[in-house]
C-alpha cells in the first residue's frame, strides 16, 4: 500500500528540466507545474520561454528572502559540482581482521562513520553473527560516531581489528534481536504484517535470482528452443478472468531451512541478585531442530548452557539451574554455541546466510517510510521472542538505541533544521539529519496512533468523553479528529475538524519547504486508521504547563474575535510571504483596534520554553476555494456560475492548492507582460503619449474575442482601479487549451516585444522613465498586483472567514483581494481542468489508477472535491471516447471515496471482537453479487449482556453496537449514490455493484484493490468468487489486518535534485554525457540524504539505465534497471503503476542483453499487474502488447504475437484515432508478422494502411513513407511469387517445378530496432558532426513547437529521454 507520503512519487521523474528556474527548496511538492511546461508544448505558443522568464524574476527575490544558502544560482552549480567531485573521490581501502576469519579488504570513504563499519560486519557472511564488539587501530578503540577522516593514523591500508567485547543486558538483548533478524532474513512475514519498515519484492521469482553475474545465470546466447513462451491463459488479451493468487507469487526460498524450533526468554527472567553477582544478564530457552530443550545464559562474557533441566516427559519438572553446564560451550556469539550443540543449526544457518548474501541488498534494506501490503497468504504464526517482547514493553528508550530515555522529538526535529547550511556538504549533512529524524518521527506516530486507538495508551483528561480525549506517548501529542468544544461549529463541525488535519499538514509542508531561519513549525504527522483519524504532533516545551490563552503571542485562539500580533513573528513571517503569496494584512481585534498580520488568524505563534518561534495550526496557510464556500452577497465570475458553482461542502475549510497558486501566479505573469509588451508596441508604433490608455484596453481585449468560444464573450467591464480591464484578466480567463494558438501570429514580433518588458521590470521597479513606469503601472492593475512597480501577485487568506473583521481603510484592497479570489476560482474551473482533460487527450497525462489520477489531479492544483465536475467535463468533450480510460478511473475513485467515507463511520462503531466480521460484511455489501449479504455477529459466549453498566471512559476504538450487521447491499449503494451527490456533486445511477460494473465497465477486483488500499484493509490472497448470487464473497476469515494511512511531510533533497534537474536539461539539449554524470552526482547525493532507498532514487535510477541503453552500455543499463525495479517494487508496492513500468523497461534491456525468456517473463508480469490495476481497455495497455507481440515474433512464435499485436492495434485505434502515427506503426508490426507467416494478403492490408497514415500526415517524401512503400513493393513481389508457385501446383500436380520462396524469420537486431522505436528510444551514432546535426535539429523543432506546429510531428520523437513515465 503506497503510504500516502507528500507527492506520491511520480513527480520525480517526470518533471521537466525546463522548470529548471524554479526553485527546488520553495517547490517542494511542487513539481506541480510540471506538466504545464511540457515540452510536447502543443498548447503554449512562444511563451513557454516566458513562463520560465519569469523565474529569474520571482524566484531572484524569493532567494534573498530565504537568505538560505540553497538558492542556486548558476554560479554556485558550477562550484557544486566542484565540490561535490572533491567529496567524493577520495575512498580508500582498509583491512578488517575478526576473530576466526581471513583479513579482508573493505572500500571506505572518509565521511562514513565507524558505526557504518560495525553495519557492514553485521550484514557480511562470516561476521554478521557478531553485534558486540570494537575496532581497534594499533590498540586503541576507535569511537563510533567518529568520522573515519577524524582518525589519526588511519590510511590506505591500514589493519582494524575487531575485538569481542564484554556484554551488557542492552548488548545482549540488541544480540538476540539481530541473531532473530539473521534466522528470518528470508522470512516474508515481517513484510506482510507492515513491521519494521519490510516490504515485498518479486522481481527474483521472475528473473531466476539476480541479472548480474552472482545469481544463477543460464549460459546466455538465443537459446530459442529452450524457451516456452506460453504465457498463463488470464494473461492472454481478452481473457475476462482476473486471478488474485499470481499477484504474491509463492517463492521458493521463504520457506527457508529451519535452523532452529523456538528461541524464546526464559520466564525466569530477570537473573537475581546473587546470580547477577556471577555476571548473568537473561535467560534463554531453545528447541533445537533435533529436538533437544536447552536453556542458555547470556552473560557479560558470552552465551553458555547452564545446568536448568527440562524433561521431556512432562513439562511441569522444570529445574532452574542458572550455573554453567559442563561442558558449558561457552561462546561469545549465539551462532557460535548452537553450531557445537546442533549440527542441524551449523548446516541450515550456513546455507542460510548464503541464500541471504546472494539476495540483492535492494530486497533487504528497509524502507524510510513503511508500506503496506493490501493482501497476504495464509503465514503459519510462528514463535518469535522478538515480536513478542516488543508487544509488551513499552519498547521505548531501548529500541531507539538512544541512551537513557524516550527521544525528544520535538528537540531532535528542531536542532536539525537548525544545523547550518552555508556549502554542500553541510547541506548534505543537515539534509540527511532531517530526513532521517522525520521517517523516524512518521513511525513512532503511526506506532502511537495505533496504540491509542487499540487502546493501549492513557488519555491525559481520562474523565472527559471519548471522543474529546488527547493522549501523550514517547514524547508525542494525540488527538482525535473530532469537534470538540464546539470548536469548528460554524465551519461544519466533524467535517471541519476531519479536514483541519490534512489542511494543517499542508500548511507544515509549505511553511517547511520555504525554510526560514527561526521559524519553526511542529512534527506532523496525520494517521487514520480503523475509522478514526488522529494528529501527532511534536509537543512545544512548555506549552504544557500553562494555558493556551497565555502562550499565544501571535494569532488567535477563537477564529478572530480577539487577535494579538508580534514583531518578530511579522518580521519571520514577512520572508515567507512572497514565496507563499500571502498578503501582509490588518484585521481588527474586540476592542476594534487594527492588528497587522502577515499569515491567516488562525496561525497561532507561541515562543517555547527553548526560546524558539514556533507557528502552529496552519490550516488556512492557503485561500479559501470560493467554489466551494457560498457567501451570501457575492456573485463568482460568469465562468464558475456556468459550472453550477458556487457548491456547497460538507466544511467551510476548503482552500485552494499550493499548486493552484502558483499556476495562476504565472498565467498572471504571462498576461503582465503580454499586456505591457502590447503597450510598448503601442508606444513605438504612434509615438504619441496621448494613446496610451485606451490601447491597453483595446489591444488586451482583443485576444481575448479570438477565443470567445472559451467562455462566452465577456465584456470588459470598469474596475475598482477606474481603469477598464480587459475580461481575460478579470475573470482568470484563460484560452482554451483546445485551441489556444491565435494570440501569438496576431502580434507580431511579440517576442522582441516581451524583451523589452522584460527590461522595463526592473527589481525594484526603478524603471527607466515615466512612460515605462505608466506601462507597468497598467499592467500591474490589470493583473491585480498587490504592487504597482513590479509583479507581485499574492492572497489575503482571511477573506471570507468568518468572524474576521477588517478596518475601514482597507475597504479598497479586500476588494481587489475578493475579486482576485473569485479570478482564481474561475481559473481553476476555466483553464486547469480544460488542460488536464487536453493533457489526457495527447497522453501527456495517463494515470492508470486512483492513486495516479489524484496525484495528476494535484499536480495541476485541482482539489479531488472537483472530481465530479472533472468527470462531467469529461462527460461533454467531443473525443469523449478517447478519455475512457480516464472516465473510469475516476468514476472507480469517486465511488471508492464514497465507500471510504461510508467505511469510516461504518467502522468507528464496531467493538473490536466483531472487527473482521464487519469489515467482511462492508466488503460483502460493497461488491459480491450476493443479493442478502448477512453479517455474522460474533458468538454468543463472547458478547456480554449486561449491557446496562455502560463504562464511561471506554478507549476510542470500541464501540459496542451490532448496527453495523443491519447493512444491506442496496443501503449501502443508496449511501453512496448521496454521497457522490452531496460531496462531489456527481449523479450516479447505481443501485448495486453489478450495475455499475455493467454501466462503466469496472473490474470488482479493481475496486476491491481501490477500497483496500483506502482503508488500510488487508485481505487474505485467494480467489474470490464475486459473482456467485448464493453465497458471499468474503468471510469473516478473509480480512487479515487493517493497517493505518499515514500522512506526512517528506523532506527533499534540495541539492541532489537540483543535479537531477540539471542532468535532465543536459540531455534534452543532446549533451548525454554531461548530462549523463550529473544523474550520477545526483544519484550520488540522494544516496547520501536518503539512505539506499527511495523514490527520487528510483527515478534516478531509472534515467541512468536508459542513459547506459542508448549510450550502448547494455549490462549496465540492465544493472540500474534492476535496482531501480527492486526499489520500486519495496517503496511504492509491488502493483504501483511506476512499478509496472519499470517492469516494462527493465523486459527491454534483458532482450537487448539476449535474455529472451527473462524479458518475456517480465512483460507478462506486467501484463498481469496492468490488467489488475486498470484492466485492459487503457491505452498504456497498446504500448505493452505491442512489446509483447515484437518479442514473441522475434521467437517465431507467431499466432501469440498476433494475438498482442492485433489487440495492440485496436487499443491504439481507439485512443489514438485512425489517423494517428502510431497507429500507423501497429499496422506495420502487425504486416511484419503476417508476412514471417507468409500470409502475403493480410500483410499487404495492413501495410497499405500504415502506407495510407504516413502519406496523409507526412506527405509522399518523408522517410517513413518511402520505407513503408518500399516495404508494399516487397510483399506484393512476394504475394506474387506464391500465387505463381500455387499455380504451377495446381496445374502441374506433384512433378511441378517450385522456385523456393523466402520466409524471413526476423533478425533480433531487426525486433530491438522495432522494440525501441515503441518505447521511444531512438540510437544515435556519436559522430561530432551527427552530434552538430542532432543539437540544430533539436533547435529547430523547438522553434517548430513554439509555432504550435507540433501536431505529432514524428512517431518516434528522438530525445524524448527525459522520461516523461507515460508517454513513452
Amino acid at each position: 500500500m503506497v503510504s500516502k507520503t507528500d507527492d506520491i512519487p511520480a513527480s520525480v521523474p517526470d518533471c521537466n528540466p525546463v522548470d529548471l528556474a524554479d526553485d527546488g527548496a520553495e517547490d517542494t511538492d511542487d513539481t506541480s507545474n510540471m506538466r504545464a511546461k511540457d515540452p510536447c508544448g502543443c498548447e503554449h505558443s512562444a511563451d513557454t520561454a516566458m513562463v520560465n522568464g519569469d523565474g529569474a524574476h520571482r524566484h531572484a527575490e524569493e532567494a534573498d528572502s530565504k537568505q538560505d544558502g540553497s538558492s542556486e544560482a548558476d554560479g554556485e552549480d558550477e562550484s557544486n559540482e566542484q565540490e561535490v567531485i572533491v567529496i567524493q573521490d577520495t575512498g580508500f581501502t582498509v583491512k578488517i581482521q575478526a576473530p576466526g576469519t581471513e583479513p579482508f579488504d573493505l572500500q571506505v570513504s572518509p565521511q562514513e562513520m565507524v558505526q557504518e563499519i560495525h553495519q557492514v560486519l553485521m550484514d557480511r557472511e562470516d561476521t554478521c553473527h557478531r553485534t558486540c564488539f570494537s575496532l581497534q587501530l594499533d590498540g586503541n578503540v576507535l569511537d563510533n560516531f567518529a568520522e573515519l577522516k577524524s582518525i589519526e593514523g588511519l590510511q590506505e591500508g591500514s589493519l582494524l581489528k575487531v575485538v569481542e567485547e564484554p556484554y551488557t543486558v542492552r548488548e545482549a538483548r540488541i544480540h538476540v534481536r539481530h541473531i532473530r533478524d539473521l534466522l528470518k532474513s528470508l522470512d516474508p512475514s515481517d513484510a506482510y504484517n507492515g513491521v519494521d519498515c519490510n516490504s515485498l519484492s518479486f522481481l527474483s521469482i521472475f528473473t531466476d535470482g539476480d541479472l548480474g553475474d552472482s545469481g544463477k545465470r543460464k549460459k546466455k546466447g538465443n537459446e530459442l528452443e529452450q524457451i516456452d513462451c506460453t504465457p498463463p491463459e488470464h494473461i492472454l488479451p481478452g481473457s475476462k478472468e482476473r486471478p488474485l493468487l499470481p499477484l504474491q507469487p509463492h517463492n521458493k526460498e521463504w520457506k527457508p531451512m529451519q535452523c532452529l524450533k523456538v528461541l524464546t526468554m526464559s520466564g525466569w527472567n530477570p537473573p537475581p541478585g546473587n546470580r547477577k553477582m556471577h555476571g548473568d544478564l537473561m535467560y534463554l530457552c531453545m528447541v533445537t531442530m533435533e529436538e533437544r530443550h536447552v536453556s542458555v545464559t547470556a552473560s557479560t562474557r558470552g552465551f553458555y548452557l547452564n545446568q536448568s533441566v527440562n524433561s521431556s516427559t512432562s513439562s511441569t519438572t522444570y529445574t532452574f539451574n542458572p550455573k554453567p553446564a559442563n561442558p558449558s560451550f561457552l561462546s561469545h556469539s549465539l551462532v557460535e554455541l548452537l553450531s557445537q550443540i546442533s549440527p542441524a543449526f551449523k548446516k541450515n544457518f550456513t546455507a542460510l546466510q548464503k541464500t541471504r548474501v546472494q539476495k540483492h541488498p535492494f530486497e533487504r534494506i528497509a524502507t524510510p517510510f513503511q508500506v503496506y501490503s493490501w493482501t497476504a497468504p495464509q503465514v503459519d504464526h510462528a514463535m518469535d521472542c522478538v515480536r513478542a517482547e516488543d508487544a509488551y514493553t513499552s519498547r521505548l528508550g531501548y529500541e531507539e538505541h538512544i541512551p537513557g530515555q524516550t527521544r525528544d522529538w520535538n528537540e531532535e526535529l528542531q536542532t536539525t533544521r537548525e544545523l547550518p547550511r552555508k556549502n554542500l556538504p553541510e547541506r548534505l549533512l543537515r539534509e540527511r539529519a532531517i530526513f532521517k529524524v522525520h521517517s523516524d518521527f512518521a513511525a513512532a506516530a503511526t506506532r502511537g496512533s495505533m496504540a491509542v486507538i487499540d487502546g493501549n495508551v492513557m488519555a491525559i483528561n481520562p474523565g472527559e468523553e471519548t471522543r474529546m480525549q488527547m493522549f501523550i506517548w514517547n514524547n508525542i501529542f494525540f488527538s482525535l479528529g473530532f469537534d470538540v468544544r464546539d470548536h469548528y461549529r460554524e465551519l461544519g463541525g466533524d467535517a471541519a475538524a476531519h479536514a483541519a488535519p490534512t489542511n494543517d499538514l499542508n500548511g507544515v509542508r509549505a511553511y517547511g519547504a520555504v525554510d526560514v531561519e527561526g521559524l519553526y513549525t511542529l512534527g506532523t504527522v496525520v494517521v487514520d486508521y480503523r475509522g478514526y483519524r488522529i494528529t501527532a504532533q511534536s509537543i512545544i516545551p512548555g506549552i504544557l504547563e500553562r494555558e493556551q490563552e497565555q502562550s499565544v503571542i501571535y494569532g488567535s485562539i477563537d477564529f478572530g474575535k480577539t487577535v494579538v500580533t508580534h514583531g518578530k513573528y511579522l518580521e519571520l513571517l514577512e520572508k515567507t510571504s512572497r514565496p507563499l503569496k500571502v498578503q501582509r494584512h490588518n484585521v481588527l481585534n474586540e476592542k476594534e483596534e487594527s492588528v497587522e498580520l502577515c499569515s491567516s488568524v488562525e496561525c497561532k505563534g507561541i515562543i517555547g520554553n527553548d526560546g524558539r518561534h514556533y507557528i502552529l495550526d496552519l490550516l488556512r496557510t492557503f485561500p479559501p476555494d470560493l467554489n466551494f464556500l457560498p457567501v451570501d452577497s457575492e456573485e463568482l465570475s460568469p465562468e464558475s456560475q456556468r459550472q453550477g458553482f458556487p457548491r456547497l461542502h460538507p466544511h467551510r475549510l476548503a482552500c485552494l492548492r499550493q499548486e493552484l497558486i502558483e499556476a495562476f501566479v504565472e498565467h498572471r505573469y504571462l498576461l503582465f507582460m503580454k499586456m505591457a509588451a502590447l503597450q510598448l508596441m503601442q508606444q513605438k508604433a504612434n509615438k504619441d503619449a496621448k494613446a496610451d490608455l485606451p490601447a491597453i484596453a483595446e489591444t488586451a481585449e482583443a485576444p481575448s474575442e479570438s477565443n470567445a468560444s472559451a467562455a462566452g464573450k465577456s465584456s470588459s467591464k470598469p474596475a475598482t482601479n477606474g481603469l477598464p480591464e480587459p475580461a481575460a484578466a478579470v475573470n482568470g480567463e484563460c484560452k482554451n487549451p483546445l485551441e489556444g494558438k491565435e494570440l501569438p501570429e496576431s502580434i507580431p514580433g511579440l517576442a522582441q516585444a516581451k524583451e523589452l518588458a522584460g527590461t522595463l521590470v526592473a527589481e525594484d521597479g526603478s524603471c527607466i522613465d515615466p512612460k515605462s513606469r505608466e506601462v507597468v503601472l497598467n499592467a500591474c492593475k490589470a493583473v491585480g498586483s498587490i504592487s504597482n512597480t513590479s509583479f507581485d501577485i499574492r492572497f489575503n487568506p482571511d477573506i471570507f472567514s468568518p468572524g474576521v473583521r477588517f478596518p475601514d481603510e482597507s475597504a479598497d484592497e479586500i476588494q481587489k483581494q475578493k475579486q482576485l479570489l473569485k479570478d482564481a476560482a474561475a481559473f481553476l474551473v476555466s483553464c486547469q481542468i480544460p488542460s488536464l482533460v487536453k493533457d489526457c487527450l495527447d497522453h501527456s497525462a495517463l494515470p492508470m489508477d486512483g492513486a495516479m489520477l489524484t496525484e495528476t489531479l494535484r499536480q495541476r492544483g485541482i482539489n479531488i472535491r472537483y472530481l465530479g465536475t472533472v468527470l462531467e467535463f469529461v462527460d461533454k468533450t467531443p473525443a469523449k471516447a478517447q478519455l475512457e480510460h480516464f472516465y473510469r478511473i475516476g468514476i472507480s475513485e469517486l465511488i471508492t471515496r464514497c465507500a471510504k467515507h461510508i467505511f469510516k463511520t461504518y467502522v468507528q462503531g464496531v467493538e473490536l471482537s466483531a472487527l473482521s466480521a464487519a469489515v467482511s460484511h462492508f466488503m460483502n455489501c460493497l461488491l459480491s453479487s450476493f443479493p442478502d449479504a448477512v453479517a455474522h455477529l460474533p458468538p454468543d459466549e463472547l458478547v456480554s449482556r449486561r449491557k446496562s453498566r455502560k463504562r464511561r471512559n471506554r478507549v476510542p476504538g470500541s464501540g459496542d453496537n451490532t448496527a453495523w450487521a443491519s447493512l444491506t447491499p442496496s443501503e449501502l449503494w443508496k449511501n453512496i449514490a448521496s454521497e457522490a451527490k452531496s460531496y462531489y456533486h456527481f449523479t450516479l445511477q447505481c443501485e448495486s455493484v453489478d450495475q455499475v460494473v455493467e454501466k462503466y465497465g469496472f473490474q470488482k477486483t479493481t475496486l476491491l484493490r481501490e477500497i483496500s488500499i483506502k482503508t488500510g484493509i488487508q485481505i487474505l490472497l485467494k480467489e474470490y468468487n464475486f459473482d456467485s448470487r448464493h453465497k458471499p464473497a468474503f468471510t469473516e476469515e478473509d480480512i487479515l489486518n487493517i493497517f493505518p494511512i499515514v500522512k506526512h511531510v517528506n523532506p527533499k533533497a534540495s541539492d541532489a535534485f537540483h543535479f537531477f534537474q540539471s542532468g535532465q536539461a543536459k540531455v534534452q539539449q543532446g549533451f548525454l554525457k554531461e548530462g549523463c554524470e550529473l544523474i550520477n552526482e545526483a544519484l550520488n547525493l540522494f544516496n547520501n540524504v536518503y539512505g539506499a532507498m527511495h523514490v527520487e532514487i528510483c527515478a534516478c535510477l531509472r534515467l541512468m539505465a536508459r542513459l547506459n541503453y542508448i549510450m550502448g552500455d547494455h549490462p549496465e543499463a540492465l544493472s540500474n534497471q534492476q535496482k531501480a525495479v527492486l526499489m520500486s517494487e519495496r517503496v511504492l508496492g509491488i502493483e504501483h503503476p511506476n512499478t509496472i513500468q519499470e517492469y516494462m523497461h527493465l523486459a527491454l534491456y534483458c532482450f537487448a542483453n539476449g535474455q529472451l525468456s527473462t524479458a518475456l517473463r517480465l512483460l507478462y508480469r506486467s501484463r498481469y499487474l496492468m490488467l489488475m490495476v486498470s484492466g485492459e481497455d487503457h491505452p498504456e495497455m497498446a504500448l505493452l502488447d505491442s512489446n509483447i507481440g515484437l518479442v514473441l515474433h522475434g521467437v517465431m512464435e507467431y499466432d501469440l504475437s498476433l494475438r498482442f499485436l492485433e489487440k495492440a492495434l485496436t487499443i491504439n485505434t481507439k485512443y489514438h484515432g485512425h489517423r494517428s502515427l502510431k497507429v500507423a506503426l501497429s499496422h506495420h508490426l502487425v504486416a511484419r508478422v503476417y508476412e514471417s507467416k507468409a500470409e502475403f494478403r493480410s500483410a499487404l492490408q495492413h501495410e497499405k494502411e500504415g502506407y495510407t497514415i504516413y502519406k496523409n500526415q507526412m506527405g509522399e517524401a518523408h522517410e517513413k513513407t518511402k520505407e513503408s512503400s518500399e516495404f508494399l513493393k516487397y510483399l506484393t513481389q512476394q504475394a506474387v511469387a506464391l500465387q505463381r508457385t500455387m499455380n504451377e501446383i495446381y496445374k502441374n500436380g506433384s512433378s511441378a517445378s517450385i522456385t523456393p520462396l523466402k520466409f524471413t524469420a526476423p533478425s533480433m537486431a531487426s525486433v530491438l530496432e522495432q522494440l525501441n522505436i515503441i518505447n521511444g528510444i531512438i540510437f544515435i551514432p556519436l559522430s561530432q558532426k551527427d552530434l552538430e546535426n542532432l543539437k540544430a535539429e533539436v533547435q529547430r523543432r523547438q522553434q517548430l513547437q513554439e509555432l504550435g506546429r507540433s501536431e505529432e510531428l514524428s512517431e518516434e520523437r528522438p530525445l524524448e529521454l527525459e522520461d516523461t513515465i507515460p508517454v513513452d
